[in-house]
């Protein structure tokens, strides 16, 4: 995590933005690292038979995701819908390399 400057403390707008910009960049590296499991996971599932998308993962990621978001402060509802964003993208990836586009 890259060390920020509080909120409260960012006493004009250009400073405010330069703290959103780093975070924003974190969350990229974040999503990028998340990417890598989502490729590891599109290596490991032919060798289980699992496929793509299993709908009881998928419910159980989000549920934990709301769960988190509303303990840190988050609305659950917004949360929900980026998850399911990244989660269908995530599942698309994976079928790309299974073969099953």
């Amino acid at each position: 995590m890259p060390t920020l400057t509080p909120p409260q403390d960012c006493h004009s707008m250009p400073e405010l933005r330069v703290q959103i910009d780093k975070l924003d960049r974190h969350l990229i590296e974040m999503l990028v690292m998340r990417a890598g499991f989502i490729d590891r996971a599109s290596q490991l599932k032919p060798g289980v038979g699992l496929p793509a998308r299993i709908p009881e993962r998928v419910e159980e990621v989000v549920q934990n995701v709301r769960a988190s978001s509303g303990e840190l402060g988050m609305d659950p509802e917004l949360a929900e819908r980026l998850w399911r964003i990244l989660i269908d993208w995530s599942i698309a990836r994976e079928e790309c390399v299974l073969g099953q586009e």
